[in-house]
């Protein structure tokens, strides 16, 4: 009789090929890579950019303390993001819904390349678009917000007679990060359990009904993940919002006026060319607060991500 095969004994591990140690260790070095990448800049920025924090106010821009200079930036970076964040939320679920569960094959394969497409265009041609055709267009828009929401602040006015404002400037980035939101959202409706939709539909319901129960609660981790990298993406667009708003030292919610806020990114690229000095500090000192907001976003977005991947079903 043959003896039963003894459970301690341990078994032989097989060899790791030479494939796999390359790719691992270009793996790992990849992620080092980034991390010294990121560090280095942080670095950089809070070097060249400390004297600012304590620079004479005659020294700095507008005669103001650094505080006093990046704070009305800082108001409109984050005000034209979280505009383009409200509308480009809504719209990428949407498309990514029709792609996923309503466009036949073909037609949603063709849609789908198309808004990846819209990723590659340089943002100099969003800023055109944005000047020449949906400011002049947006003007009777913003004279009818005016006239019937005026008692709102945002829409207070005066409108402004060529339609370079905020809400210009939010309707360019949300564009912008349209194509992104939409490719991460479509690929995790796509992940939906397929039984799980089979499912709902064998109890009787809708294709509306089994959206709502089964592929959105699947998929707040990624929705709320590609909400995230579309504001990190709004956050540090620079050249089309340059263009686009026309911007002045300003805190206001009025999205319609000529009288609007600027942003960091766009400040910095619309001032470097002529600073130098302690008010070259002080833009380096504005980017270094641009990078540590833009972190605190990914850093919430990851622990909102994490706190929902258990609830939504991404583990079933």
């Amino acid at each position: 009789m043959t003896e039963p095969p003894n459970k301690y004994v341990r078994k032989k591990r097989s060899p790791v090929r030479l494939g796999d140690r390359i790719f691992s260790g270009a793996a790992v070095g990849a992620g080092i890579l980034i991390l010294v990448a990121l560090a280095a800049v942080a670095v950089f920025l809070l070097i060249e950019g400390l004297p600012a924090f304590t620079a004479d106010p005659s020294d700095l821009p507008g005669d103001q303390n650094f505080w006093s200079f990046v704070g009305p930036l800082l108001f409109g970076t984050v005000f034209a993001a979280v505009i383009a964040l409200l509308i480009a939320t809504p719209l990428s679920i949407g498309i990514a819904l029709f792609i996923s569960h309503y466009a036949p094959r073909r037609l949603a394969q063709g849609l789908g390349y198309l808004i990846d497409l819209l990723a590659a265009i340089p943002s100099v041609v969003y800023g055109l678009w944005g000047i020449f055709f949906l400011a002049p267009h947006a003007v009777p828009v913003f004279r009818w917000l005016e006239k019937y929401l005026g008692w709102l602040p945002f829409f207070d006015g005066p409108t402004s007679a060529t339609g370079r404002t905020m809400l210009t400037a939010g309707l360019v980035l949300a564009v912008m990060i349209l194509p992104i939101m939409t490719a991460v959202n479509r690929e995790v409706f796509l992940q939906t359990p397929r039984l799980q939709e089979e499912a709902s539909l064998a109890l009787g319901a809708t294709r509306y009904e089994m959206i709502r129960m089964t592929v959105l609660p699947f998929a707040q981790s990624g929705i709320v993940s590609s909400s995230m990298l579309g504001l990190g993406r709004a956050l540090g667009e620079t050249l089309a919002v340059a263009m686009v708003l026309s911007a002045t030292d300003v805190v206001s919610f009025d999205v319609i006026s000529s009288t609007n806020s600027s942003t960091i990114a766009a400040n910095i690229a619309l001032d470097f060319p002529e600073s130098s000095g302690i008010r070259l500090n002080a833009l380096i000192a504005s980017g270094l607060v641009l990078f540590a907001v833009t972190f605190f976003v990914n850093y919430v977005a990851r622990a909102i991500v994490n706190r929902r991947r258990e609830f939504s079903g991404a583990n079933a």
